[in-house]
């Protein structure tokens, strides 16, 4: 298992913190990826942040009511470890003849 820590995303138009309203998971929960995550409020909006991760949430790091910074660390999750490459390699392949065609003359 390897932990990834996900940030409070840039929300846009200039904002720089967002106060949580709410959190819709607990320290220990599994969640699945674009699940709901947590509740937030901008001076503009209240939003849903959907997870970014598939995995357990190893850790909350800042509570209800509390103000984060843009770019501070939100989450960390606890995933699977992936190695390798998911699909296949291309191979290289020498190009396929091309046939030209013309035009009938009238």
């Amino acid at each position: 298992m390897a932990e990834v820590t996900f940030p409070l995303p840039d929300l846009g138009e200039g904002l720089i913190s967002a106060r949580i309203l709410e959190w819709l998971v607990a320290e220990g929960d599994w969640v699945e990826r674009n699940a709901p995550l947590v509740e937030l409020e901008t001076t503009k909006s209240a939003v849903e942040i959907p997870s970014p991760q598939t995995g357990r949430v190893s850790r909350l790091h800042v509570g209800e009511d509390e103000e984060l910074a843009v770019g501070a660390p939100l989450v960390t999750f606890a995933v699977e470890d992936h190695a390798g490459i998911v699909g296949t390699v291309p191979v290289d392949q020498k190009p396929q003849r091309r046939v030209r065609l013309t035009p009938p003359e009238d």
